[in-house]
């Protein structure tokens, strides 16, 4: 089966439909489809709703897991910095892709600010302020885990 044309396929009718650019993803697992998907930011008003992302959260839901370490994910594009986290997150160890940054770059899809300001080449895309400690932050940690060991 060729999972990336099931990616090509769901980014056409995604464009088509004004749903999203042009970015799909495919989440399979023992050779089953479980997602595929074109990106959703068009509809959704979402800048975080990647295909990769809008794939491993289906494939959650689907599976009723945040595990997806078994599971391989098949991309149009190669991921960007948000998208490969999400999928390290999930445990996805395995991606394939066929444009890379360079042809999103070259057609206006750029990621490059996220990728320099990660790199530590550009700090000036995002302040970031460490606030001092505070109890009641501390506290949530203590709360999830008190929550969870019962």
């Amino acid at each position: 089966m060729d999972y990336i044309k099931m990616a090509v396929d769901a980014t056409i009718e995604g464009m088509n439909k004004r749903i999203g650019g042009p970015f799909g993803a495919t989440i399979v697992r023992n050779g089953e489809v479980v997602a595929a998907v074109s990106n959703t930011m068009i509809r959704d008003t979402d800048p975080s709703a990647h295909a990769e992302l809008v794939a491993v959260r289906e494939a959650c839901k689907k599976l009723g897991t945040f595990d997806l370490s078994d599971c391989v994910m098949y991309a149009t594009c190669e991921p960007c910095p948000m998208c490969v986290a999400v999928m390290i997150w999930a445990g996805i160890k395995e991606v394939f892709y066929v444009n890379t940054k360079e042809d999103a770059d070259k057609h206006g899809f750029s990621d490059m600010h996220l990728r320099k300001y990660l790199s530590g080449e550009d700090k000036s895309v995002i302040k970031m302020v460490k606030v001092e400690q505070r109890d009641d932050c501390d506290h949530l940690f203590e709360h999830f885990h008190e929550l969870n060991n019962k």
